[in-house]
């Protein structure tokens, strides 16, 4: 009888070996690759803003320059007074004779600047009409200036 109450109780006690082996396998220690994880991200912050950031700075001397600066490009004014009189560059025109002038501008310079001034007082569909027969004109660099010029 002793033979078979053997028998009977060595499978109970192999199930419980392997029960508890893999209970074991089944709980996996992860702390250690959170670690890892960690470290590899502070090394990646670190490292990838100076691969990045490469700024080309031409910072300013104390010396005299040894170039002259550009010349400055030429800006055509186009006033607008209270009363709807127009000047182009200081010259009285009229409202007509603008499209031919602002083609000849655009015959002399590749890309000419064109700023309209208005007075205070000015209607503003004057102002509007000047820049209508600019965009007709396909003049392209065009500013609207916020104070007329003190005569």
């Amino acid at each position: 009888m002793s033979h078979g109450s053997a028998s009977a109780s060595r499978p109970r006690g192999r199930r419980k070996l392997s029960q508890s082996g893999h209970g074991t396998m089944n709980e996996l220690n992860i702390t250690p690759l959170m670690d890892l994880v960690m470290v590899l991200l502070v090394i990646f912050m670190i490292t990838t803003p100076q691969l990045s950031n490469d700024l080309e700075l031409n910072l300013p001397s104390g010396k005299a320059p040894t170039t002259r600066p550009k010349d400055r490009p030429k800006v055509n004014y186009v006033d607008v007074d209270p009363a709807g009189g127009l000047k182009l560059n200081n010259q009285a025109v009229v409202l007509k004779e603008l499209p031919a002038l602002f083609q000849a501008l655009k015959q002399a310079e590749a890309d000419p600047s064109v700023v309209v001034r208005g007075a205070d007082e000015v209607n503003y569909q004057h102002v509007i009409s000047v820049i209508d027969l600019l965009q007709q004109a396909d003049i392209n660099k065009v500013g609207l200036a916020t104070a007329a010029p003190k005569p």
